[in-house]
């Protein structure tokens, strides 16, 4: 059974960590709202580009000049997994269901036979991917020093994706993230962004009207493709920030709670045991009384 010293020195340790996890609460709060807000509105201009890619793309799908962002190489033998995590981690399972999926992915890819390489952004991910899979790593991008994400940082991303792509290193391209729903709701999201997967639907709202396009649409195409990717990339870092802040703003809120309730059984426990050691002191003088 621990002292009265002991229990004394574990209540204030439990203290000083819910002071702690109580401000990282906080600043994670400060922090959501201003990620929610950034994508939030990245979310209306991915949402048109994809509806005019969709309506061009469907005029071009069948011609033999269709870009190749668009058309493929004609092979998926070979696969690059863009994997998006944090740098940091005490955000409860925000890492490990993107981390999940992509390995669940890259397992089935190989069971058929394919050919998977990896490139990881935010050190949680590839600390967490190193033990199966090092040997499939490719390029890993560090953004710890990153404050604010910018558009730049996304296109540096895509611009090296768009090259392994032009020098024949894979022939599809997924992007592994979180999409942000709720506070305490991040749905892992994979994405293929080359070729580019053109869902039914996306171009609605006019956009799939005729138009007459100058020049044409091959063209527009090969221009707006490459800007794509890289749009598509900075949504999926946006998502990410505000699903990492939304995750450990409800991780921190647990570990708040979870030690108030253990100060509560802790100091429940002290009181006891200090009672105890009052009463058999009183017993010890009593006895010791009666014995003279």
């Amino acid at each position: 059974m621990p002292s009265l010293k002991d229990l004394k020195n574990r209540i204030n340790s439990v203290k000083s960590t819910r002071k702690i996890t109580k401000a990282m609460q906080m600043v994670a709060a400060a922090k959501l709202r201003r990620a929610e807000e950034a994508a939030q509105s990245a979310r209306p201009y991915a949402d048109r580009m994809n509806a005019v890619m969709a309506g061009l793309a469907e005029k071009a799908s069948g011609s033999d000049s269709a870009p190749r962002l668009l058309a493929g190489t004609g092979d998926d033998k070979r696969h690059l997994l863009v994997v998006l995590t944090s740098e940091r981690g005490l955000a409860g399972g925000f890492n490990s269901s993107i981390v999940k999926l992509a390995r669940q992915h890259a397992d089935r890819l190989r069971g058929q036979g394919k050919e998977v390489a990896i490139l990881t952004v935010g050190k949680k991910g590839r600390e967490q991917l190193k033990r199966d899979f090092s040997k499939l790593f490719v390029k890993h991008v560090d953004m710890s020093e990153v404050k604010r994400l910018g558009y730049e940082h996304a296109r540096d991303i895509a611009d090296d994706v768009l090259e392994r792509f032009e020098a024949g290193d894979f022939d599809v391209a997924t992007l592994f993230y979180n999409r942000f729903e709720s506070v305490i709701s991040q749905v892992p999201t994979a994405r293929q962004v080359i070729p580019a997967l053109i869902e039914e639907g996306e171009a609605a709202d006019g956009v799939s009207a005729e138009y007459d396009y100058e020049p044409g649409e091959d063209v527009i195409l090969a221009e707006l493709l490459p800007r794509a990717v890289a749009t598509q990339v900075f949504t999926a870092l946006l998502e990410n920030a505000a699903s990492e802040q939304g995750a450990r703003m409800t991780a921190m809120d647990n570990a708040t709670r979870n030690a108030g309730d253990m100060i509560d059984r802790l100091t429940t426990e002290y009181n006891r045991s200090r009672q105890a050691a009052i009463t058999k002191e009183l017993i010890e003088i009593i006895s010791g009384a009666e014995a003279l």
